[in-house]
């Protein structure tokens, strides 16, 4: 398809059925709309993000605009995106801005690509990360069950290609489960990546309902145990978001199984809801609470624990590769 060929985007509601810009088909936000949407909950007023701007902010921006790559700042509805482009870094989603799955806390459209794949991905991200001059960059992508392999190849074809650009660049790749294939999970370990990541997202009790059916916590914990088996000299990487109504216990538990599978990073964050029709945020955890996370996992033998209410997966990741003990 040419770029005259495109059928242009319209302006559609969160929850309505669109078609973007490669012709497919789509659910904006990812969540249907509610017939009745539930009463959201009120920010406390501890709870700011910080928007900044600038010249910086818009060279990335332009950056990741020109070379058509989508970022998971934008996509995910990230309160941090503001502060991580206004100071040159992005996270680039891969493979396109469209999942397979729909997750009911996730605010990325889904739909079908029925296979679809942007063959000059892998030169156009290697030339962003290097136009930015990134040190570490944090490659994600969407859930690609549409694909044989998940799109586990195109993945380690991005690495490998950036990293054939920017050799001193450190590469975290956050990646799809790939439905637990774990042949397709030593693809992108063995790629060239410093850090592989899966988020577990949630406590085991709450994968169901708020993860997609098709993933799963054990799912998780094996994708994450056999990378940490397969390439020891890799780190592991997983997040959880807090506030959907996980128990203290339950955190306990849940560091117990991501340190029994090697995982030797862990980010926690605050759920924060991203329309009406996601799952509904059950309580804000306050700082203090999230310190206190913190010094459990520190207590458990995790490398790093990066815990506060605007933390999310990527946030400030080159900092943790560089051991310096964030805590915020």
């Amino acid at each position: 398809m040419t770029d005259r060929d495109r059928i242009p985007v319209v302006q559609v509601k969160s929850g309505e059925k669109f078609t973007n810009d490669r012709g497919i088909t789509a659910i904006k936000d990812g969540i249907k709309q509610a017939s009745a949407p539930g009463e959201r909950l009120r920010k406390p007023d501890w709870l700011r993000v910080r928007i900044r701007g600038g010249a910086t902010f818009d060279r990335v921006q332009g950056i990741v605009h020109e070379h058509r790559l989508a970022t998971v700042c934008e996509e995910a509805k990230c309160p941090n995106m503001s502060e991580c482009w206004s100071a040159g870094t992005a996270t680039i989603m891969l493979m396109g801005d469209v999942c397979t799955r729909a997750c009911r806390f996730c605010a990325v459209n889904t739909g079908n690509p029925r296979g679809w794949l942007d063959e000059q991905e892998p030169d156009n991200t290697a030339r962003s990360v290097e136009l930015m001059g990134l040190k570490y960059v944090v490659l994600t992508s969407v859930n690609r069950d549409d694909l044989p392999d998940g799109g586990a190849e195109h993945y380690a074809a991005c690495v490998r290609r950036v990293k054939a650009v920017n050799p001193e660049t450190a590469v975290e790749a956050l990646t799809p489960d790939f439905l637990g294939d774990l042949k397709d999970v030593e693809t992108v370990v063995d790629s060239g990546i410093e850090v592989f990541a899966q988020n577990v997202e949630t406590v085991e009790r709450l994968t169901h309902p708020v993860r997609d059916p098709r993933a799963g916590y054990r799912q998780t914990i094996d994708v994450l145990a056999h990378a940490k088996t397969h390439r020891p000299d890799v780190l592991t990487k997983t997040s959880l978001m807090l506030g959907l109504g996980e128990t203290d216990d339950e955190i306990l538990a849940c560091m117990d199984d991501l340190r029994a599978a090697g995982v030797d990073i862990l980010t926690l964050g605050q759920y924060l809801q991203p329309t009406a029709n996601h799952y509904p945020i059950d309580r804000y955890v306050t700082p203090e609470e999230f310190e206190r996370y913190r010094e459990w996992g520190l207590d458990k033998g995790f490398l790093e624990v990066v815990s506060g209410v605007l933390v999310r997966s990527s946030y400030r990741a080159e900092q943790v590769l560089q051991k310096n003990n964030v805590g915020l």
